[in-house]
């Protein structure tokens, strides 16, 4: 026995109860009630603390190149705020370039995150190009152990709806899944247009040139193609009213979709482009009017809602300011690895939903979702990815208190109703009470399967 964790309160979605966990060589051996440690063990008392899995964060933007610049956390830095805020493995988007194939993006992108990663970490693969055959080679990267993939519906790297409609028909055949970043494109370049014409540059067009409609349209659209084929599909970074309750619909109809929310769209509302820092907001989708906000509440304690990761992508205030006067010349992004669990658990605490929700929404279904078939529980045999967590501890959430590198956070002055106090990753320390206690490159890459 190397740790053995005594006195806790474990939590799953399916309750709580208190017991002992030990951990051998990075990995859960046993649960129950009073473990005895032997001589060489590491005892932690979680006496009045709630023992939980780590959460996973399943979109994040690491070192990615956008709008002019990259994004500020790099693979390092990205990881160890992560863990700092109870999240023991990071999904990153790994970008295909053009004329690339689906698996050297992978291993592309692997080359520079492995020496750097402070957590395990896996991959999505973002596509671009599906000419001369390239769309085969994501058969490459399924056996490879990368079987989910993302298609921007947006942006001059999106795809066309032909080219998602061949993703969606091509992943079902081979057992992968198809996310999708879900606006209208079109509609949004005639907004943007018009708005610049008529000298409409704040931040808060950025908002106006993406109306709550042009999310829920694309939802729509994605989740006919996916009934359509009978293909799985995942929607990310679900802001708006709308969209969820179009998400809705079709889980009542027998369609295979799935809904991730993010913290950003349950905590502000579009209120935040009116403010003298609005442009640190400026994310795509932006954050939606109250009614949104209140209504993804709702889906998430109805069960509409799968998963909440973070689309955590910051860059630095000086970049940000490149759109002071032109919301288009904004970085599209903001922090939140760090914030999602602790924000998530404390608003449990406050009532909004209940702690067996937040494990279910950032453990245990992202595991599952994902094909991580040894993390998001806390049972024997699963890695020894565990948190504790002080439910009275009180924490305001400053820039300074982050691990990120981003100069700035928009979680800044955030009042939270508990905080975790440890974090472990495969058995290891490596958070303990405002200090990150890890490494560069411990992390190692999760390979999965759906099947």
């Amino acid at each position: 026995m190397d740790l053995l964790i005594k006195n806790g309160t474990l939590v799953s979605s399916s309750g709580k109860y208190k017991a002992d966990i030990s951990v051998v060589n990075g990995v859960i051996s046993e649960i129950g009630k009073n473990l005895i440690p032997d001589k060489a063990t590491k005892v932690v008392d979680a006496t009045g603390k709630l023992v939980l899995p780590g959460a996973i964060d399943l979109h994040t933007h690491l070192a990615m190149p956008f709008g002019g610049t990259v994004s500020a956390d790099d693979y390092f830095a990205g990881t160890r705020a992560a863990v700092c805020g109870g999240t023991t493995t990071v999904f990153d988007f790994a970008l295909q370039d053009f004329n690339e194939s689906i698996l050297d993006t992978v291993k592309r992108r692997d080359a520079i995150c492995a020496p750097d990663a402070a957590c395990d970490y896996a991959f999505h693969v973002g596509i671009k190009d599906l000419s001369n055959g390239l769309l085969t080679t994501m058969d490459d990267a399924v056996k490879f152990g990368v079987p989910t993939f993302k298609a921007f519906m947006v942006y001059d790297f999106g795809v066309q709806d032909g080219d998602l409609f061949r993703l969606l028909e091509h992943s079902k055949k081979i057992g992968a899944r198809v996310s999708v970043h879900a606006e209208n494109r079109d509609a949004i370049a005639v907004l943007t247009k018009r708005f610049l014409e008529e000298g409409k540059t704040s931040a808060w067009y950025h908002y106006m040139s993406r109306p709550e409609w042009v999310e829920e349209e694309a939802d729509i659209r994605a989740i006919n193609f996916a009934k359509a084929l009978g293909a799985p599909l995942y929607i990310v970074h679900v802001g708006s009213k709308g969209g969820i309750e179009a998400i809705e619909r079709a889980k009542k109809e027998g369609v295979e979709v799935y809904a991730e929310t993010c913290p950003q769209y349950l905590e502000f509302t579009s209120d935040v482009y009116k403010r003298t820092d609005a442009r640190d907001f400026v994310c795509s989708p932006p954050m939606k009017g109250k009614k949104s906000k209140d209504a993804l509440w709702r889906a998430i304690n109805m069960g509409v809602v799968d998963t909440v990761a973070t689309d955590h992508c910051p860059f630095q205030k000086t970049e940000k300011d490149w759109g002071k006067d032109d919301f288009t010349k904004i970085p599209n992004g903001c922090a939140g690895v760090e914030n999602m669990y602790p924000y998530m658990l404390s608003e449990a605490n406050k009532g909004k939903t209940t702690i067996e929700t937040v494990v279910k929404l950032c453990s245990e279904n992202p595991a599952k979702l994902s094909g991580c078939k040894k993390k998001g529980f806390l049972k024997p045999g699963y890695d020894a990815d565990i948190v504790i967590y002080d439910p009275k501890l009180d924490f305001t959430i400053t820039n300074e208190k982050m691990h990120s590198d981003c100069d700035h956070t928009i979680w800044e002055g955030k009042k939270l109703k508990g905080y975790p106090v440890m974090t472990f990753s495969r058995g290891r320390l490596v958070y303990e009470n405002g200090e990150f206690k890890g490494e560069r490159g411990w992390g190692k890459m999760v390979k999965r399967s759906l099947k």
